[in-house]
């Protein structure tokens, strides 16, 4: 179905992105990647992967350090929509449909999952 290849990025709800992204850069050496405004989205690079930075959701308890929007897995496969075909068919929840977005290496075709938990991961094929 598809070859696993790593970690593409985490997306971490932050109570104040600017004091997050200033620890993330200075204490840790990321690099700004890009800011997606329209969704108040910070990109840093470390090293060949991405930590992203959302705000804490409005009316959510506070994070405490440790709250995870969602992890995305590094892919090599031909054909997405199949993969998240079988994936259904598995009884795989699986959100809405592939979708194009950013990540650690680059603009590509996405998929959200649900796992038993109901953590959300995307898989993202790797094209570079």
């Amino acid at each position: 179905m598809f070859t696993p290849l790593g970690l593409d990025h985490v997306v971490l709800r932050v109570r104040d992105q600017a004091v997050s992204e200033r620890f993330y850069r200075e204490q840790l050496g990321c690099s700004l990647e890009r800011v997606n405004e329209k969704v108040s989205l910070v990109q840093l690079r470390f090293g060949e992967q991405l930590i992203d930075l959302l705000p804490a959701l409005p009316g959510a308890p506070p994070p405490d350090g440790r709250e995870m929007d969602h992890l995305c897995l590094s892919i090599r496969c031909d054909d997405l929509e199949a993969v998240a075909a079988e994936l259904a068919a598995r009884g795989v929840v699986v959100e809405g449909g592939v979708v194009k977005r950013y990540g650690a290496y680059g603009d590509g075709p996405s998929l959200y999952l649900r796992d038993p938990d109901g953590h959300k991961i995307e898989l993202k094929p790797r094209l570079r």
